[in-house]
């Protein structure tokens, strides 16, 4: 079985951490202006206007936990709970695709998930080791 360089791991967690970021700040604009498409969303789902501020202020912060080496792990987990949300809704209320877009929010949704999840795994011993750690030893 090949191994896996340093590099190449460097290289994929780099990617990981940027490419959820701009995906969630590039959606930004859209939940933010108000746009047809975002409105219709969350109409659908019940959540307009609040949710679709709320999500957004939230995905806000993944990105930025998510392009700070320290907080990536954070932003990972934000950022795979908020992709669990809008996955779930994709597929329980609106549909793979929403007005026409032929499924692109849902794969935005996926490669979010997916990259945060990668994020959130090569944090692991981070959050075993430091942050479960300091909340266990709080009580």
């Amino acid at each position: 079985m090949a191994k896996v360089t340093p590099m190449i791991t460097k290289i994929s967690y780099f990617v990981a951490r940027f490419a959820a970021a701009i995906i969630m700040v590039q959606t930004l604009y859209f939940k933010f202006t108000g746009s047809a498409e975002s409105m219709y969303i969350f109409k659908t789902v019940g959540m307009e206007p609040w949710g679709r501020w709320l999500i957004g202020i939230l995905e806000l912060f993944a990105s930025i936990l998510l392009l700070v080496p320290r907080t990536a792990w954070l932003g990972g987990v934000i950022a795979v709970g908020l992709m669990i949300g809008a996955i779930g809704m994709h597929l329980t209320i609106l549909g793979i695709e929403v007005m026409g877009d032929k499924g692109q929010l849902f794969y935005y949704a996926m490669i979010v998930f997916l990259c945060g999840l990668y994020v959130t795994f090569s944090n692991r011993s981070k959050i075993e080791n430091e942050v479960l750690t300091k909340i266990l030893k709080r009580k």
